[in-house]
């Protein structure tokens, strides 16, 4: 995809999310008070597979593990368009970082508060993502994040693995269970081998 489409799927998904946020949470449980940008797109102009973006949304923590996707995001994600375009989104929760290992130094675009960012939309644009990207976090507080990571993929790995265990056997289907599971195994793997390199 060409940089330009690249940057026009980020600005339509920063009105999707000013649109959700504004409706009913009966009609939109998941709320998502924030969206990064993510990766390769606040480097250079180029032509690109996909836009990587976090989403932040308002749920504890151990609702959001690394690699999951909190109850209501399929939902939002075809309400937005996000299941159609070619968009890899990463959830997080509003009350931890939204950085970590593989989200390095975001750039804000839009949250429920103040909006869109325009000058990170034209930063983007422009390809000076670098501009308006978090300062690094320091070597301690990268591995304080990744053992708080790691913790609460632990506890998602159990809690999915028992939850796969008491629906295995059971009348019905298994895909939700067995697909919440895989992606918070995939997510705890991928973050103990963070830790670990």
């Amino acid at each position: 995809m060409k940089w330009s489409r690249a940057v026009r799927h980020v600005e339509e998904l920063a009105a999707k999310c000013g649109e959700l946020a504004g409706l009913p949470s009966s009609i939109h449980p998941l709320r998502v008070v924030q969206l990064w940008a993510v990766g390769d797109i606040l480097g250079e102009p180029r032509d690109l597979e996909r836009v990587t973006v976090a989403l932040v949304v308002d749920l504890p923590v151990d609702d959001v593990p690394w690699l999951s996707e909190p109850h209501g995001a399929e939902h939002w994600a075809n309400a937005t368009r996000v299941a159609k375009n070619p968009i890899r989104p990463l959830w997080r929760s509003s009350r931890a970082p939204v950085w970590n290992h593989h989200v390095d130094r975001p750039a804000l675009v839009w949250d429920s508060v103040d909006g869109t960012v325009e000058e990170t939309l034209a930063a983007l644009a422009d390809g000076r993502g670098e501009e308006v990207r978090l300062p690094a976090p320091t070597a301690d507080e990268m591995r304080a994040r990744l053992r708080d990571e790691l913790a609460v993929s632990l506890r998602a790995l159990r809690r999915h693995t028992r939850a796969y265990e008491d629906k295995r056997w059971s009348p019905g289907k298994l895909t939700a269970v067995s697909d919440a599971l895989w992606r918070v195994s995939d997510g705890y793997l991928d973050v103990l081998d963070a830790s670990v390199g």
